[in-house]
């Protein structure tokens, strides 16, 4: 299993045996404390493995006293916490992560409340299992896995229990009497401390700059925050030749002063990366892979340079940036509704995919839009607020909030998916469905419940079940968990 996750961690990779308990195993991408914080960790007969971030280590270790901890790792934070408190010390971590701790009486596996960071597991008649991702288990086993839960842990005494909810409960009507300019200051004012906090860590921190608003925020308030140490953001972009989102990616990067890189990719390199995006990915929805070809050579392309990246998602989420909002969900109520139901879902799809295509490079993909306190100003912001009215645009409170960073080309660009901006949706949809014909579709689409959809997804499924043999994807993905 630990083979199978190496290029999650290819720094260092280790195991504890617990007897008949079982074992603990961790491959680690080194991110802090490079030279003491190798995993797992070991406290007299407690030991623990982790992977993700605790951004509030440094509150948690003045709590706890510093002089309790062995390493400078803020993944031991959690360990710590968790001795001190047990599992309620779970909703007290601020991050995203995945993780599993064992002692002479005890066993507990945990993932954080939104599912950032992924945890799968399989219940077999004389074991449980747990692996960040499903490739790990063995083929017999792999009918049986599931996704753990976000925002649960479990113990074999008290079974799947939720510690927290994906979203914190809001009330919209709170700001509902405050100045709209306030709702845009306190909002950049939130963005801004969570990406300051995003870039925690002993090495290097890059963006992904794809050319869109969120990513620019992201990579503008990144730069300010470097430069405060004399130095350049590394910054990254990818596309076909022609593509918009380069040309606003290289826009943006000039007026912030980051250490730009960029990648072109054509129909020939997204076909021959086909398959290895899907096997890392773990899914055949199409949306995802469309958005997963590019992502993939921005990974490639960033792991030369950086182990760690900050992103934008979850900002379209928070913010109502996709066009269907507004045309489906015009009432406050009904937007606020959607809002919240796509957030709790994105561990499944953006998500899956934002982890997945970037520790297949050994890179580590961050996510400050997604930081607990910004979903909760977010989402307590009134939901009237995010609708598109006469002469506004999607997201027209964010783009209010961060007025002069960024060029103002850049910040009224209309938004446009990943994939379709970088090219990928043109050069892969017809490209995946070579040789597949209606017919085929009609043959086929039943094996799966829902059936497939169309010509390319059945493509991306014949791929999904060569790679990844044994899996059934009414237990592991969402499209097909939660119908």
């Amino acid at each position: 299993m630990l083979a199978r996750l190496r290029h999650r961690g290819p720094d260092h990779v280790a195991q504890i045996d617990r007897g008949e308990q079982g074992w603990l195993g961790h491959t680690r991408l080194s991110i802090m404390d490079i030279a003491g914080g190798s995993q797992p960790f070991r406290d007299g007969a407690v030991s623990f493995v982790c992977n993700g971030e605790i951004y509030n280590d440094a509150e948690i270790r003045d709590e706890l006293g510093r002089s309790t901890f062995a390493t400078r790792s803020d993944n031991e934070s959690a360990l710590r916490l968790l001795i001190e408190q047990g599992p309620a010390a779970l909703a007290r971590l601020r991050g995203m992560w995945a993780l599993c701790a064992t002692g002479p009486e005890f066993f507990l596996a945990a993932r954080d409340p939104l599912g950032i960071k992924p945890l799968y597991w399989a219940r077999t008649e004389g074991a449980v299992l747990f692996a960040s991702e499903m490739k790990a288990f063995d083929e017999a086993t792999r009918p049986l896995v599931e996704a753990f839960p976000p925002g649960c842990y479990w113990t074999p005494g008290t079974g799947l229990v939720r510690f927290a909810d994906p979203v914190a409960h809001t009330d919209p009507a709170l700001l509902a009497t405050i100045p709209r300019e306030e709702w845009i200051s306190r909002t950049r004012e939130v963005l801004v401390e969570s990406i300051r906090r995003h870039m925690m860590a002993d090495v290097e921190v890059g963006v992904f700059l794809s050319g869109g608003l969120d990513s620019s925020i992201v990579a503008a308030v990144a730069a300010r925050y470097v430069a405060e140490s004399g130095r350049r953001l590394p910054t990254f972009a990818v596309g076909t030749r022609d593509s918009g989102d380069l040309a606003a990616a290289r826009a943006v990067a000039e007026h912030i002063g980051s250490e730009h890189h960029e990648a072109i990719f054509d129909a020939t390199d997204a076909r021959h990366a086909l398959e290895d995006v899907i096997g890392a990915v773990e899914s055949f929805d199409p949306s995802l892979i469309r958005s997963s070809v590019p992502n993939w050579f921005l990974a490639q392309l960033a792991a030369r340079h950086v182990k760690v990246v900050l992103t934008g998602e979850g900002a379209d989420e928070l913010f109502a940036g996709y066009s269907y909002y507004h045309a489906d969900h015009a009432d406050p109520a009904a937007l606020q509704a959607e809002l919240v139901r796509s957030i709790c879902e994105l561990h499944g799809l953006n998500l899956q995919r934002c982890d997945r295509v970037t520790m297949a490079h050994g890179l580590e993909a961050r996510v400050p839009f997604l930081d607990q306190e910004v979903i909760r100003h977010s989402l307590a912001l009134p939901a009237a607020a995010k609708t598109t009215g006469p002469g506004q645009m999607e997201k027209q409170l964010l783009r209010e909030a961060f007025a002069g960073w960024l060029p103002e080309s850049v910040l009224w660009r209309r938004k446009e998916q990943f994939g379709d901006g970088s090219g990928a949706a043109d050069v892969l949809a017809d490209a995946a469905a070579v040789g597949i014909t209606e017919a085929d579709l009609a043959a086929q689409c039943d094996v799966v419940r829902p059936p497939l959809r169309s010509t390319e997804e059945l493509a991306y499924y014949r791929i999904y079940a060569d790679r990844l043999p044994g899996l059934v994807p009414e237990r592991t993905l969402t499209r097909f968990a939660e119908t």
